[in-house]
Formats: structure tokens, C-alpha cells, sequence
């Protein structure tokens, strides 16, 4: 997958590209539904394949006090892509002024002139440009005078029978929950942290726990306080089973401002400070909880690394 980030690219594409445009947070199986139907679009005609994706959240600019958590950064979001063998994805910087540009300048800029787009596929709930005022009906209108399709696909739904509509929305709020379960239906994968193993205070390995820290920015989602069973994945591609904590370690600290994850790996011993690591959660074990003394929290800690290595066997 080509990577481009310069507007005012426009490479030899002759027989043209199929299209699709979104924040795309997370690559879930609904994005994917969408990035398929592009797929066999471009197949019938020869063309290449593009997804239009931003630099950051478009809230971010334009709502900040409201805007969403993110389910990856921009490194693995690019990295999804290119695993659903897309040939370019086109990266926006969200700026204030892009923010002010409206619908059909993009669609003239971005689609058609950088792009050549013959069509153009995108979820039914699609908005875009100068004040989301952009939708289908804004693609089909100028696609009539520049001449591409536009493809609106309805929103794809939960297969448990539900009938929830599979969103980055409902993937954030069941994250919220703890339910890394649910995220993992809805993704199509287990829910992945990443993140730069730090030094920590070395109060797990004080009492016999050692753990990996693994701090993410604030502007990531992460699952709600509590203990998890989770695969830690090394840079080299081994993984080992894990005991994760997220939380603020009540029993040590009575203000923490942001919660942290730790993991546990079972049957580890070693140095991991400064690799990059891939914490994916498979289920939760239990909420965070306040501990009275060090050894109460020793024993429940025995007891959650047990129930991890059961989770992770079956």
C-alpha cells in the first residue's frame, strides 16, 4: 500500500480508482464491509483502490471539548489498512482550515483530481466537508457533472441477532463497559493496546508480580478499570499469556489521574523496558478493587494470574 499525504499528488492511474472516505477508527468489520465492496467494484473495472483517511480525529478540530476517544493512532490504523490490501490510502491533514472547506471542493481536489475516482463507495450515514453538510446525495449531485458512481452501502449489523449497528461508537462504549469481548465481535479481532514498555514505581515486582507498563496516550481508549486476560505480543512475534491490569492501584494510591496498564506475563522472565508492546485483551476477569492490606492483594493477584492462564487455554 502506497502511502500519501500530499494533495496535490496525482498519479498515472488510467483506468481510474474505486474510493472510499472516512475517519475509519479502528478498521472494524463494518469499515471492512465497505473497503470489500470496493474491492470487487474495482476488480469488475480495473481499477485501483484508495481510502481517504485523516491525520486525527475531524472532531478534534472542530469540537474538541467532545470529541471521541480513539480506538488506534494513525501508525495502526495505516498499518490495518494495508492488510486489506488496499493500493493507496491518501492521509488529510485535519487542519482548522481543511475543516472550512466545503463538500464539493473536496470532492473536486481530493476524489477527482488527486484520485480520479470512477467511484466512490461509503456507509449510508456518510457526512462530509464544511459542516458535515456533505452526505450521499452531495457525492451523487457532483458525480453526476464529474462523472463517477457513488455507492452508498447500508450500515452493517451485530450478527448475534442484537441488530446493533456495528460503529466505533459501540465499540468505544462496550470498551467503557469492560465488555472486550463484545469489541472483539464487533472489530472482527481482539481489542489491541500499544504502547512503549516504561519504567514503573516496581511495586509488582516487590511483591512478587513484575509487570510491563505500558502507558498510551490520552487521546486512546482503553477498557475500563479492571483485570484482564490478554496475549502480550513482543516485537519479535512471540506472545505470552498475561494477567493486565487497567486502573489507578487504589491499594498503593489514593489520587491517581489516569489509569494505567500493567501486564503480567506468565511464565516471563526478563528485561522488556523500551520494546514495543501489543497487549490484546480477551476477557474480563473483575473490576479494579481497593485491597486492605499487601497480602490480600497478593492472594487475589495469585488467584487472577490463575484465571488468566484458564481463560487463555481454552
Amino acid at each position: 500500500m502506497e502511502i500519501v499525504r500530499d494533495l496535490a499528488w496525482s498519479p498515472s492511474l488510467e483506468q481510474g480508482s474505486v474510493v472510499t472516505v472516512g475517519e475509519y477508527d479502528g478498521i472494524h468489520r463494518g469499515h471492512r464491509t465497505v473497503i470489500a465492496e470496493m474491492h470487487r467494484m474495482a476488480a469488475e473495472r480495473g481499477c485501483a483502490t484508495a481510502v481517504v483517511t485523516f491525520d486525527r480525529h475531524p472532531a478534534t478540530v472542530v469540537r474538541p471539548d467532545s470529541a471521541p476517544l480513539l480506538l488506534c493512532d494513525l501508525e495502526t490504523k495505516l498499518e490495518l489498512l494495508a492488510e486489506t490490501g488496499v493500493d493507496y490510502a491518501l492521509v488529510v491533514e485535519f487542519t482548522q482550515e481543511q475543516s472550512e472547506v466545503p463538500a464539493e471542493t473536496f470532492v473536486r481536489q481530493i476524489l477527482v483530481d488527486c484520485l480520479q475516482a470512477k467511484v466512490v463507495v461509503v456507509g449510508a450515514d456518510f457526512h462530509f466537508g464544511k459542516g458535515r453538510r456533505g452526505n450521499v446525495e452531495t457525492l451523487k449531485s457532483v458525480g453526476a457533472e464529474l462523472g463517477y458512481e457513488v455507492v452508498g452501502l447500508p450500515l452493517v449489523k451485530h450478527l448475534t441477532g442484537a441488530g446493533e449497528v456495528i460503529s466505533s461508537t459501540s465499540i468505544r462504549s462496550a470498551l467503557g463497559d469492560g465488555d472486550v469481548e463484545k469489541a472483539h465481535r464487533l472489530l472482527g479481532r481482539p481489542f489491541e493496546a500499544r504502547g512503549i514498555v516504561t519504567p514503573g514505581d516496581r511495586r509488582g515486582r516487590t511483591i512478587g508480580f513484575p509487570t510491563a507498563n505500558v502507558p498510551t496516550t490520552p487521546d486512546l481508549q482503553v477498557p475500563s478499570d479492571g483485570v484482564y486476560a490478554a496475549w502480550y505480543q513482543r516485537p519479535d512475534g512471540s506472545q505470552y499469556p498475561a494477567a493486565v491490569n487497567v486502573g489507578k492501584r487504589p491499594t498503593f494510591y489514593e489520587f491517581a489521574e489516569r489509569s494505567l496498564i500493567e501486564a503480567h506475563l506468565i511464565g516471563f522472565r526478563g528485561d522488556l523496558y523500551g520494546e514495543r508492546a501489543r497487549i490484546r485483551f480477551v476477557r474480563r476477569l473483575r473490576g479494579e478493587q481497593r485491597f486492605e492490606d499487601v497480602d490480600d492483594l497478593v492472594a487475589q493477584l495469585r488467584k487472577d494470574v490463575a484465571d488468566a492462564a484458564k481463560c487463555l487455554s481454552e
